[in-house]
């Protein structure tokens, strides 16, 4: 598991993440997951790349843990790193944080590389695992 986090990412609580037990719900964790997950792939260039051309990552997983409730108001700090590149796919590893510095979640995304003119799973481009690994300062 990753142990580096390089990619941060802070968001405000909004009154309308809580649920009837005015905590922040777990779906909007997952929002907030998603969020720091197109982050990452925005400070890589992914995001403009599978726009330019159909080739991009697929969500195949995503996984949370629950550490600790968040509440309205307030703000949270997200941090995203790669755990790991195969051939098709990739893992980010997100710890999210409240205000106070104390871990809320940590969530895990396993993303496939995939050609969505051609529907089907390709290799993960090697620009993009040299990207990561400038970022990451690690090879994989």
């Amino acid at each position: 598991m990753n142990t580096d986090f390089p990619i941060k990412l802070n968001l405000r609580i909004d009154w309308s993440d809580l649920d009837y037990f005015r905590h922040v719900n777990n779906v909007a964790f997952f929002r907030y997951i998603q969020t720091s997950r197109v982050n990452y792939w925005d400070s890589i260039r992914l995001t403009k790349h599978h726009l330019d051309t159909g080739i991009g990552p697929l969500l195949a997983s995503s996984k949370c843990e629950f550490r600790k409730p968040l509440f309205y108001p307030g703000e949270v700090t997200i941090e995203a790193g790669v755990d790991f590149i195969k051939n098709t796919s990739f893992g980010i590893h997100h710890r999210i944080f409240n205000e106070n510095n104390e871990l809320a979640a940590e969530a895990q995304d396993i993303m496939v590389m995939f050609d969505f003119n051609r529907n089907e799973k390709i290799l993960f481009p090697d620009n993009f695992r040299i990207l990561i690994e400038k970022i990451e300062n690690r090879k994989y």
